[in-house]
């Protein structure tokens, strides 16, 4: 019993060592062994820390203290559920990092500036039924359509629709939705699941795409596949209650990284070689925990050679001294101008794979350039991918986006 519970308190140190480890410790981790250890200790720590105590409980009835391991395993079982309460309540300050954000950026009054019948729509609060049921993937107000080709091609170059079961005569506002996995992995039913199935239960049409994967394919193919399936809205969403003239973009990841340059590359003909005369402009933008810049040219990766011979060869098939301008043209930061829609880009402050530093340098040169608004929120105590559990912070989160959406809508 007490190697037992030397073997929880490992783990439980574990998870503590890495939320807990300072910056220039956490620069020379290995990134996805620090993610994994991270994102169950932060967004389900509501969930272990009874479920813990239970077994702990169980297994010092059993005679686990009965020798010396086992009591000070229970010392550090205690001392690491102090950091799992206190990653509960780092959860609960993404209601004011997104508030803080969203009037810094758009006006103290901005809810003001939503129509008010769509005002009625927003969630203002998040109650335990939100977020109890963290893998919950369904809603009784949504009807999900699957696996729609958006082109003539692979089994990748399909769509899922996520819409109200009663559309309005005038039709729903879109939100085209971009899953993240390193471009080389990830589903278009696995990812974004608690912001589709709430905008999608308030009056929005939510498209998830997938789009082919490296290594088999490079950069550009992934936003090429991104930017026919955006035409395919444009040209066939109407037939399925879409209202066409408002497109909003969003992903996470590898996807946030796809959807700023969404965003940005509006009518790029490079980008749209068999779609040349249909509009990929997006009317607003949410990348959630993207990569913006390819080159590091401003020093924001903390790893610099780790990302580089990552992307080498699987997602950019040439390599930086090779071919310098692929990887300046698959950075979103190079591609900011003035016209660009308002964005909201959301980033977690502990993110062990895509570095907070990158997300805060592109916020400041959009918001420098663009002569529309861009809303940054830091979201304290938060991994990558977050948001793929329902949780206090996701949920949030998403009233936030939703907020954002209905703020640009109504302009």
């Amino acid at each position: 019993m007490d190697v037992i519970l030397a073997g929880l308190a490992l783990f439980n140190l574990g998870s503590m060592v890495t939320i807990f480890l300072p910056r220039s410790v956490r620069r020379k981790a290995v990134p996805w062994a620090t993610f994994a250890f991270a994102l169950l200790a932060t967004e389900l720590a509501w969930i272990w820390l009874p479920l813990q105590a239970l077994f702990a409980w169980m297994l010092i009835n059993g005679g686990a203290l009965d020798s010396s391991l086992g009591v000070i395993a229970l010392c550090i079982l205690v001392v690491s559920w102090c950091g799992l309460v206190w990653s509960v309540w780092m959860a609960y300050q993404a209601r004011p990092a997104v508030e803080y954000a969203l009037r810094a950026a758009l006006g103290q009054k901005f809810r003001d500036d939503i129509l008010p019948e769509r005002r009625l729509q927003l969630r203002d609060d998040v109650r335990f039924s939100d977020w109890r049921n963290p893998i919950e993937t369904g809603h009784p107000e949504v009807e999900v359509l699957r696996d729609i080709p958006y082109q003539p091609g692979g089994i990748r170059q399909h769509l899922d629709i996520y819409r109200p079961r009663e559309i309005p005569e005038q039709g729903c506002p879109v939100l085209l939705q971009i899953h993240g996995g390193a471009w080389m992995m990830g589903d278009k039913t696995h990812q974004a699941l608690p912001l589709m199935h709430l905008l999608a239960a308030r009056g929005w049409i939510c498209v998830a795409v997938n789009y082919r994967l490296s290594p088999s394919v490079g950069f550009p193919t992934h936003l090429e596949d991104c930017k026919s399936a955006l035409c395919w809205i444009r040209e066939e969403g109407h037939a399925y209650g879409m209202d066409t003239s408002f497109v909003a973009v969003t992903g996470g990841s590898a996807g946030g990284h796809l959807a700023a340059l969404m965003g940005l590359t509006a009518n790029d003909p490079q980008f749209q070689i068999n779609h040349p005369g249909v509009d990929t402009s997006v009317q607003a933008c949410v990348p959630f925990y993207g990569l913006y810049d390819f080159l590091v040219r401003f020093e924001q990766h903390p790893n610099r050679k780790l990302y580089e011979d990552f992307v080498t060869g699987r997602v950019l098939h040439q390599s930086r001294g090779e071919n310098p301008a692929l990887w300046d043209l698959a950075s979103p930061v190079t591609h900011i101008h003035s016209g660009a829609p308002p964005f909201m880009v959301v980033h977690g402050a502990l993110d062990s794979l895509a570095t907070v530093s990158d997300a805060r340098v592109f916020s400041q040169k959009l918001r420098k350039v663009s002569e529309n608004p861009v809303a940054y929120v830091e979201l304290p105590g938060a991994e990558h991918a977050f948001d793929i559990f329902h949780s206090p912070r996701t949920e949030f989160t998403i009233n936030g986006v939703h907020q954002f959406l209905e703020w640009a809508r109504s302009r």
